[in-house]
């Protein structure tokens, strides 16, 4: 490899922060703020579900350590702050922030009045089933893995969702030149919808 110390390199400003703002901009998109239309999830969520499914924290297994979790998901897949990985893991369990909660809590998750919830090392947590739902037959190659923050493992570009989550649960986030807020919906709505549109090519606003 040439020496590069001492090397200048001639670059016009403003193409330059063109390139920093875009690359920057889509970081921010794609890793972090906005969620997937895929499975409806924001990476770091995918990763905690991806993280318990591997971990065989299914509805009928014992609840564990949310601490334990957290230390799985950040050594595993995403190497950032502790607390942030809680923060998430918290809202998918709190029944007034998702409207279907994808991890059965155990413990002070927090309350609508802004309580927050108690330290990782006092709560616990599994998988629901309709989160089993969205990691269903994971394992049989039904989506593409790519290589962790290390390459030594492999983790979802996206989970399978059998389910329309990002109708079902909505979602808000800020990211750098977009933004989104999608409200949650009904099930039990969105299959008779999702049934008119498979069944009628059109169909009246009534239906």
């Amino acid at each position: 490899m040439d020496n590069q110390i001492g090397r200048l390199e001639h670059v016009d400003i403003t193409d330059e922060a063109k390139k920093a703002y875009l690359d920057y901009a889509m970081s921010v998109i794609v890793a972090r703020a906005l969620p997937d239309v895929k499975d409806g999830l924001k990476p770091v969520h995918r990763r905690i579900l991806f993280a318990m499914y591997e971990m065989g924290l299914y509805p009928t297994a014992k609840y564990a350590k949310s601490a334990k979790i957290v230390g799985e998901t950040m050594g595993k897949y995403h190497p950032h702050g502790d607390m942030a990985i809680y923060d998430a893991l918290v809202r998918l369990a709190q029944d007034f922030s998702m409207r279907y909660p994808l991890i059965d809590g155990q413990g002070n998750f927090g309350s609508m009045d802004g309580d927050s919830a108690a330290a990782m090392r006092y709560t616990e947590a599994k998988l629901t089933q309709i989160a089993m739902e969205m990691l269903f037959d994971i394992d049989k190659g039904t989506v593409e893995l790519t290589p962790n923050f290390d390459g030594t493992l492999k983790e979802p570009v996206y989970l399978p969702s059998k389910l329309p989550n990002l109708l079902l649960m909505g979602s808000e986030g800020i990211a750098v030149g977009m933004a989104t807020k999608i409200p949650p919906h009904n099930l039990g709505e969105v299959i008779d919808a999702v049934t008119l549109t498979i069944d009628k090519i059109t169909y009246s606003k009534n239906e």
